[in-house]
């Protein structure tokens, strides 16, 4: 068994969060703050979009059971990633789309990745999701842990995430635990 680490932006982390927390062979996917000036931000302080953070999820994996570039292709079709700090209703850089690399061979299967849906023009702009190195990951507060399954029935959740999820489970059926 092999643990491996991936950190993504794409808006919301009660929105992404669900979506790979349903995955085999993900072990653990914590809420937090990437990519920002200020050290343990808070999320009032995230919202304001001056801190330079982004709103992100850490996902602890199996890499036995799925890989990262499986986790990238469904991380591609989960948000859009056409359009600078912003998903949907969401606008701010908070909600900016960036992959948070560990290493130079995750940057080198982005940036593939990347180039391959550009290619294909699965959407009708280009792919504007930032590739950064590694940063200090700040675990958000206790409540956005695992906010959509604890808030199913919450409008928010009902509305902008459960779609997600829906996508992720038709698309990808043989990956759901």
């Amino acid at each position: 068994m092999s643990d491996s680490v991936a950190v993504l932006a794409g808006g919301c982390f009660w929105c992404i969060e669900p979506v790979f927390s349903q995955l085999r062979g993900v072990k653990k996917v914590v809420s937090g703050y990437i990519g920002g000036h200020v050290v343990n931000p808070s999320y009032k302080q995230v919202c304001t979009g001056t801190t330079g953070h982004t709103e992100g999820i850490e996902i602890t994996f199996d890499s036995s059971q799925i890989s990262f570039v499986e986790l990238l292709e469904i991380f591609f079709i989960s948000h859009d990633p056409t359009t600078p700090n912003r998903q949907g209703n969401d606008i701010g850089t908070q909600y900016r789309s960036a992959v948070f690399c560990q290493s130079e061979e995750q940057k080198s299967q982005v940036q593939a990745v990347v180039d391959h849906l550009n290619a294909e023009k699965i959407w009708p702009a280009p792919i504007v999701t930032e590739i950064n190195d590694a940063a200090i990951f700040y675990p958000a507060e206790d409540y956005h842990q695992y906010y959509y399954a604890n808030n199913i029935n919450q409008p928010y959740c009902m509305i902008v995430a459960a779609p997600k999820v829906a996508k992720v489970r038709a698309k990808y059926a043989d990956k759901i635990k």
